[in-house]
């Protein structure tokens, strides 16, 4: 299947799918923690303040992490890490909290859930903007991308490092595995299930442990398959090593907060409600 990225024009200014799934992502979040903090008796308000911290956090921490690993200009639309973006996000959402006077714990345990849904939905943009792909294979879902970012052509993959058939034309386009949606269909199914356990009796801030443990292993299973230049540690690259040790933070905080602890959160500050 040979697939293109969905980019237009509007009123003069590009359009990509990128761009609408990220939005999509943050309008998505914003929404799910609107709906626990209505559940929960608290102000939904402050679901927009996270949103808006995210954003600014999440954007910026993305492309520092680029340019400290590709080079570049700071100022440029190109070269997002999802890594960086996770840690940027969580240190300005973290700093929107404390002046809120919110307790941190109580700020991951609303974000878990949400940040599943959003890392899900702008995945779906990486697919249609067809950059983080993976190796080459003949499975029949595999997809060719001749614009990606870059093209799947021999070339292109083998300046990767990637094991191409001997004697391929350097401009032959081929199919690959579509990781993005890979990547979609674990973390969409991961929203589901950090969804239930916001239910389930735990103390309070181990459903963000789950959420650790759970996007570092999917992270790091499906390395495997990308189509990776950095690889640090033999077969494993950096986000391997990234993703093992949010793994085992996420499976430290879970082990922490197994039982409730009668920690409770005051309605007051940024969550009383309006």
């Amino acid at each position: 299947m040979t697939v293109y990225p969905l980019s237009f024009s509007l009123f003069g200014l590009e359009v990509t799918g990128f761009g609408i799934m990220m939005m999509v992502a943050f309008l998505g979040s914003g929404w799910v923690m609107q709906l626990e903090l209505k559940r929960r008796g608290l102000n939904p308000d402050f679901s927009a303040d996270i949103v808006l911290a995210g954003v600014v956090g999440g954007i910026l921490g993305a492309r520092l992490w680029y340019v400290a690993l590709h080079g570049g200009p700071l100022l440029s639309r190109a070269g997002l890490v999802w890594y960086g973006g996770f840690l940027g996000g969580v240190a300005a959402v973290l700093a929107m909290s404390w002046w809120k006077r919110v307790p941190v714990r109580f700020t991951f345990e609303l974000t878990a859930p949400a940040l599943a849904l959003g890392h899900g939905l702008g995945r779906v943009g990486c697919f249609l903007v067809q950059d983080d792909y993976g190796v080459p294979t003949t499975l029949p879902w595999a997809m060719k991308f001749p614009e990606g970012q870059p093209p799947t052509t021999a070339a292109s993959l083998a300046r990767w490092g990637v094991d191409v058939p001997a004697g391929t034309p350097p401009d032959a386009v081929l199919a690959v595995h579509p990781t993005q949606l890979y990547e979609v269909a674990a973390l969409l199914f991961m929203f589901w299930l950090l969804w239930r356990l916001r239910r389930h009796r735990h103390a309070v801030g181990w459903l963000f442990g789950v959420y650790l443990g759970a996007v570092g292993l999917e992270r790091f299973l499906v390395e495997f398959l990308r189509a990776k230049d950095d690889r640090l540690l033999g077969v494993f690259t950096l986000a391997q090593v990234t993703s093992l040790a949010l793994l085992a933070v996420g499976v430290g905080v879970m082990i922490l907060l197994r039982r409730a602890d009668g920690f409770t959160v005051a309605p007051k500050d940024g969550l009383a409600p309006r």
